[in-house]
């Protein structure tokens, strides 16, 4: 495997290379167009410089971004138990010495994509739509996938190949606008070309047309490929292919209906399927993504075993080519033998209690509080609500705002109020206890340090630790 991940990263620098220069050279010549060659300095450093500030960008904040721009929103543990299992599952089934962070994100379109720098602060992030629609054989398969991309160190290549490539696009396309629409003072200073005039307008033209085509391709010809490997890598840690199949084929028919996820240009080249990707051939000439009909039918011909060199034959007889993307030291591993499918019983849920607990994963996620009220109202609390009290509008009954439903916590905060330093008493860790309710619902109480804290119907621990201030909670059923 680290053969594999070197062979990767061999790659992405020699990508790397190839769209550095071709941003080199795209403000060289453009600078030369404009101010000979005092211009062509300049317009070369000026791409080195917008490029150093965007790398800079993506490494430290890029994740950050990327989630703030899908809307996504940090879950725990006790908001999604299956999740965050199936996510320690492949983590320690990639030999990861990391748990990446996980995040749910509203939309109803079923997707998910991994972002990061490293492992250390990698992230995995899934839509409301994949959590309603998957089981947990298919879940399993996308999360793989997505596991797959941070170890195979995809993530980091993947942000800073998106910001050469939007260097390289932005530059052009102010030029060409310019030169087009506004005249360049190249096109005044050369109103009659003659000799090297002439290929002063035309190699920095030409430049700005096709640098941004030659950097598309070099994308998305990579990009390709490290899907078809994340696929490979996903069976090899599940090693149950129809899993990924199934979560794939579901995938493609919720972007064929429609969503908000195409919108979103900037997240759209990291999704495990590109949300605007149609099945036909002809139109996934454009995408980042390799026509997701031929990704499950290489998934579907492996059956027995799976690896590597499975994958590879696999691949070879479906695109009637030899796979040229897998290491090989990674085709001297040995295949794995396929397991049979999850035996655990899975209810059926109709897909408005799904939607409805969807929705209420996602607002406690964003720190809304439950209070479930004797009539059978559940009252949802948004984190700007203030008031210590709140009616029910059911049945008119009035419920505290929970902030000390745990035993002993009023009386610590008591008696640590008005001094400076809190006693020796108030400094010892303390274990409370919360008696939880029979409604079977989400339910929510605040920490000692007001941290609120969020119990799924899911939820079936003795105990919680607050992720805030780390006091064990002990849960009374």
């Amino acid at each position: 495997m680290w053969e594999l991940i070197r062979a990767n990263k061999r790659k992405s620098i020699i990508l790397m290379a190839i769209m550095g220069s071709l941003l080199i050279a795209l403000g060289y010549a453009i600078g030369y167009a404009y101010a000979g060659e005092i211009g062509a300095l300049i317009g070369l450093a000026a791409a080195v410089g917008i490029w150093i500030i965007q790398s800079l960008i993506a490494y430290f904040a890029g994740s950050k971004i990327l989630l703030a721009t899908s809307r996504a929103s940090l879950i725990q543990k006790d908001m999604h138990p299956q999740l965050y299992n199936i996510v320690e599952e492949m983590k320690i089934a990639a030999n990861l010495p990391y748990m990446p962070k996980i995040y749910i994100i509203p939309e109803q379109t079923p997707n998910a994509f991994a972002s990061g720098t490293n492992p250390k602060n990698s992230t995995i992030a899934v839509t409301a739509g994949l959590l309603a629609k998957l089981n947990r054989d298919e879940l399993q398969g996308v999360i793989a996938h997505e596991m797959s991309h941070i170890l195979n160190r995809d993530i980091l290549f993947m942000t800073y190949a998106a910001t050469m490539l939007g260097t390289i696009v932005l530059i052009s396309e102010v030029y060409v606008r310019t030169f087009f629409f506004t005249g360049s003072s190249s096109r005044r200073r050369y109103s009659k070309p003659s000799g090297s005039n002439i290929y002063m307008i035309i190699i920095p033209l030409l430049l700005a047309i096709l640098s941004p085509i030659i950097a598309q391709l070099l994308y998305f010809a990579i990009s390709r490929k490290r899907e078809y490997l994340a696929d490979a890598c996903a069976v090899r840690l599940t090693r149950y292919p129809v899993g990924l199949a199934s979560a794939l084929e579901k995938i493609s028919h919720g972007a064929r209906s429609g969503g908000d996820l195409d919108d979103n240009k900037i997240t759209r080249p990291l999704y495990i399927s590109d949300p605007k990707q149609e099945s036909s051939a002809l139109s996934s000439l454009g995408s980042t993504h390799p026509p997701i009909h031929n990704r499950i039918a290489i998934l579907q011909k492996l059956s027995g075993s799976v690896g590597f060199s499975s994958y590879q034959r696999a691949y070879s007889k479906i695109n009637s080519k030899k796979c040229d993307f897998m290491p090989a030291s990674a085709l001297k591993e040995k295949d794995l033998k396929v397991r049979q499918a999850s035996a655990r019983p899975e209810k059926s849920v109709d897909q408005k209690t799904q939607a409805r607990q969807v929705g209420d994963m996602i607002m406690a996620a964003n720190s809304f509080a439950f209070i479930q009220c004797q009539c059978g109202m559940k009252i949802k609390l948004p984190p700007s609500y203030d008031k210590p009290q709140v009616r029910c509008p059911r049945c008119k009954t009035i419920h505290s705002v929970p902030t000390a439903e745990m035993a002993g916590i009023l009386a610590g905060l008591n008696a640590a109020k008005g001094k400076n330093e809190p006693s020796q008493a108030a400094r010892k860790p303390k274990i409370y206890t919360y008696k939880r309710r029979a409604s079977g619902g989400w339910e929510s109480f605040k920490c000692k340090c007001d941290n609120l804290i969020q119990l799924s119907p899911a939820f079936k621990g003795d105990h919680i630790n607050c992720s805030s201030c780390g006091t064990r909670v002990n849960i009374k059923n």
